[in-house]
């Protein structure tokens, strides 16, 4: 696949899920809440602190789906091994670290704030899990786009 159409296929993936993204943020999340506070009106008080706090680890996907899109830019303009690819990448997997250690640290402080449920906290490190595997992922690409930049810098420089 050349990199312009690959680039195009990235930023379409990129698109797609920033839009599942928000339908889950702005429709899903709100509307389930809502009807899990009508049902349950005992935990009607709870509905905005968990809506908040769910909306606020959104906000690092966000950044990193921002930086995703630089990467594929760059990757549409045959820079597929530079360091700004690399530096993005290691934001990336900055971005994913700190957003599963503050998914599960606000877990954890609505569970003492008696705001959540320990079943709850501990389903939440599913995605803590994911997050870190992200991150991982994203570091490991970070390094090894680094050092191909580096080795094409010394190929071009040799020619």
């Amino acid at each position: 696949m050349e990199q312009k159409k690959l680039s195009k296929w990235l930023k379409g993936i990129l698109i797609g899920t920033a839009a599942c993204g928000l339908a889950v943020y702005l429709a899903l999340l709100p509307d389930y809440g809502r009807s899990l506070a009508q049902a349950y009106p005992e935990f009607a008080g709870r509905f905005w602190p968990w809506l908040i706090f769910l909306w606020a680890t959104g906000v690092p996907c966000y950044l990193a789906l921002g930086l995703g899109w630089r990467i594929a830019g760059r990757i549409g303009e045959d820079r597929s091994f530079s360091e700004g690819n690399a530096r993005d990448l290691s934001r990336i997997a900055w971005l994913a670290a700190g957003d599963a250690g503050a998914f599960f640290l606000g877990n954890a402080i609505l569970l003492l704030a008696d705001m959540s449920h320990p079943g709850v906290v501990l389903m939440s490190l599913i995605v803590v899990f994911v997050g870190v595997a992200i991150a991982v992922a994203a570091a490991a690409l970070s390094h090894l786009v680094h050092k191909a930049a580096a080795l094409q810098e010394q190929a071009d420089l040799t020619i």
